[in-house]
C-alpha cells in the first residue's frame, strides 16, 4: 500500500557539521526509513531504548516502524539524522514531535541518539531544528515525558530552555515543557522594537 505525504520539508534538509568535524545528513524521515530506524533502535543501549520508549524491548514493534516512518508533516514530523558512505546509510539519530488532538498548538515531542554519537552536539542541533519548526508551524509550546531517572536528558532539557516538573500521571516521570515564540509573535515583536525605535529617535 502506497502512503502519500502532503508537504514533505525539503527545507529541513542539511548538511550538519558536529563539535568534532564529524559529518551527518539531516532530513525528514520517509517511509521507506523502516529499516533504517529499526537498525537503528536495535543498536542502542538497553538502557537507551528504555529512556527513549519508556518500556522495554529488544526490537522495535512493527507498528511502531510504520506510525514513525508513515508520517503527514502536518502534525506528525520526524528529522532523522544520517552519516552516508559507500556501505550504505546509517541512522544515527532521530527527534519527532506530535501535535496533541486537544489542543492544536502543543506537542509532544522525543529524540534519540546512537550511544557512540552522543556528546557531540547532535541531540542538540536535533532539538534546536525540531523547536524551529515547530514554532513556525504554529505550535506554541512542546512538551516531552522522561523518567526521573533519566538525569541526563532533564539536564538537557534545562539547558535549552524547557522547565521539568513531576508528571501528575505517573509518579516515575517528569514533564518537560517549553513555551515557543511563533512567527505571529516573533513579527508582533519585530513591530514592537521599530516603533520603539522610531519613537526614539
Amino acid at each position: 500500500m502506497s502512503f502519500t505525504i502532503h508537504r514533505y520539508p525539503v527545507h529541513l534538509i542539511d548538511v550538519v557539521y558536529l563539535a568534532n568535524g564529524r559529518r551527518v545528513l539531516m532530513r525528514p524521515a520517509l517511509p521507506q526509513d523502516g529499516e533504517l530506524l529499526r537498525a537503528f533502535v536495535q543498536g542502542l543501549s538497553s538502557e537507551a531504548r528504555y529512556f527513549r520508549f519508556l518500556t522495554k524491548f529488544s526490537e522495535l514493534p512493527q507498528g511502531i516502524v510504520d506510525r514513525f516512518t508513515r508520517i503527514d508533516y502536518q502534525r506528525h514530523v520526524a528529522l532523522i539524522a544520517e552519516t552516508v558512505t559507500r556501505a550504505g546509510e546509517t541512522m544515527v539519530g532521530e527527534a519527532r514531535y506530535v501535535i496533541d488532538e486537544q489542543d492544536p498548538e502543543i506537542a509532544e515531542f522525543a529524540l534519540a541518539v546512537a550511544d557512540d554519537w552522543r556528546g557531540m552536539g547532535l541531540a542538540g542541533t536535533l532539538l534546536e531544528r525540531l523547536v524551529d519548526h515547530a514554532a513556525s508551524s504554529g505550535i506554541r509550546r512542546i512538551v516531552g515525558d522522561a523518567f526521573a531517572t533519566n538525569t541526563a536528558i532533564v539536564t538537557f532539557a534545562k539547558r535549552y530552555g524547557f522547565t521539568v516538573t513531576r508528571s501528575l500521571g505517573d509518579s516515575r516521570l517528569v514533564r518537560v515543557v517549553k513555551d515557543l515564540v511563533t512567527q505571529d509573535q516573533h513579527a508582533i515583536s519585530v513591530e514592537q522594537s521599530l516603533q520603539e525605535a522610531a519613537v526614539a529617535a
